[in-house]
């Protein structure tokens, strides 16, 4: 006999007739911590409301871009009056070029921008971009990163540093990803190999500055000051994926905080996504003039999309972008985030739980470690090695008591300016509860 089909298990079971997995992206469809999907109807500040009508407090946040959390007045004016004078024109318009003006007013190491719609493009733009540059095939990523979709990044490590890299899905073949190097995020010794080995024939090195695809782990400074040394040395392009950190952990993004601590630091590329659409479908890559140039109609890397640029979506991150630089809306931000990892990680101690957390912005990631003695993971295999079994415990705990979670070990979360002292206190008191079992 059927489900009802207005409960959450009913609209999973219709959606898996139509949707492959009965979802639009792999994450949504709880695989990773089993259960049943909830399935979204409503969303308002700081909360989102399901088919069945329970409330959650929300910490994905759409996977980051509703810094401002849902329905935010200012945004929501913004996109009612865009729509109103037309969803999308195929041609140029004025407000492209303030959302570019502002972006760049904040990201200095960008002198032009292009504007796309998905941060998957945006990364694949930059990769050919960086290729197109430097005249190279070669390109570095890293284990635990995530770029998007695009075949030339669905990589995983080969046997070693002189061998290239091996699809992660079917469908990309393997002479796509042949020139792809998958280096372990935070070891200084196989960077320094990688580029001894072939550093004139890399054309760039794509990272995340925080990743957010295996929760949330950190470049460390040594690490960063090496990368951009090597890529300067040889000749690569430093690329930034700033697709979730963008605006997120701090005004000027992650590599702002990388400059704070690097006498110089500037990436030679930098992706963009989510926040700066505001939960519309945008994103950005930009750089150097000089760079960006190369790009048609100017240069002879192609690049091209009908909706880049939508005058809703621009309204919509345009908005989002003028709230988030108002005065102290980062350190109010940052000090909500920064009592939800220490509530948690208090709350991880009182039940004798072994939990790491951090946390920057409105950004942060919590680990159930082995052992109390166990630190902050700093690359892929780390987080592989935590708790899965205990964090998918304490996910369906936490979702029952109205807390909405990342659905995977591997996500990082997201606090919005929406949440009150009151949803961090509940949230802290649910995990009190849920850890104690």
């Amino acid at each position: 006999m059927s489900t009802d089909s207005k409960t959450n298990a009913g609209l999973f079971e219709r959606a898996q007739k139509v949707i492959p997995g009965g979802v639009n992206s792999p994450v949504r469809a709880f695989r990773a911590v089993g259960g049943t999907p909830r399935f979204i109807a409503k969303a308002h500040g700081a909360y989102m409301v399901d088919a069945e009508g329970q409330r959650y407090i929300d910490y994905i946040g759409s996977w980051g871009p509703m810094i401002l959390g849902h329905g935010h007045p200012a945004v929501l004016e913004a996109v009612q009056k865009a729509a109103a004078e037309g969803f999308s024109f195929g041609a140029p318009t004025e407000r492209e070029i303030e959302l570019a003006e502002e972006i760049l007013s904040l990201v200095p190491s960008m002198d032009q921008v292009r504007l796309v719609s998905s941060g998957t493009e945006a990364a694949m733009s930059a990769l050919r971009l960086a290729r197109g540059a430097t005249g190279r095939s070669r390109i570095v990523k890293f284990e635990g990163c995530y770029h998007g979709h695009a075949d030339a990044l669905l990589v995983k490590a080969g046997s070693g540093l002189a061998t290239f890299g091996h699809p992660t899905s079917a469908g990309v073949p393997a002479e796509v990803v042949q020139h792809t190097m998958v280096l372990e995020y935070n070891n200084l010794a196989q960077i320094e190999e990688a580029f001894a080995l072939h550093g004139s024939e890399i054309a760039c090195v794509m990272i995340e500055p925080i990743a957010g695809n295996m929760n949330f782990v950190r470049a460390s400074v040594p690490f960063m000051t090496k990368l951009r040394e090597l890529c300067t040395k040889h000749g690569a392009l430093l690329v930034f994926d700033e697709v979730m950190t963008g605006f997120r952990v701090a005004l000027g993004s992650a590599q702002s905080l990388y400059a704070r601590l690097i006498p110089g630091f500037v990436p030679d590329l930098s992706v963009f996504g989510k926040v700066i659409g505001g939960g519309m479908p945008l994103a950005a890559f930009g750089g150097r003039r000089a760079v960006m140039e190369q790009l048609a109609p100017l240069g002879p890397v192609y690049q091209a999309g009908t909706l880049s640029g939508n005058p809703v979506a621009t309204a919509c991150g345009l908005a989002t972008l003028r709230e988030i630089r108002k005065p102290g809306f980062y350190e109010a931000l940052g000090a909500k985030t920064q009592t939800l990892v220490d509530g948690l990680l208090g709350a991880a101690r009182e039940a004798g739980v072994p939990m790491v957390g951090d946390c920057e912005g409105g950004m942060f990631g919590f680990f159930f470690a082995r052992s109390v003695d166990d630190g902050l993971p700093q690359n892929y295999p780390a987080v592989l090695a935590t708790d899965k079994e205990r964090f998918n415990a304490f996910f369906h705990a936490m979702l029952e008591s109205g807390v909405y979670l990342a659905p995977a070990l591997y996500e990082a979360g997201f606090v919005s300016a929406a949440h009150s002292a009151e949803d961090i206190a509940a949230t802290v008191a649910a995990a009190r509860k849920a850890l104690a079992r």
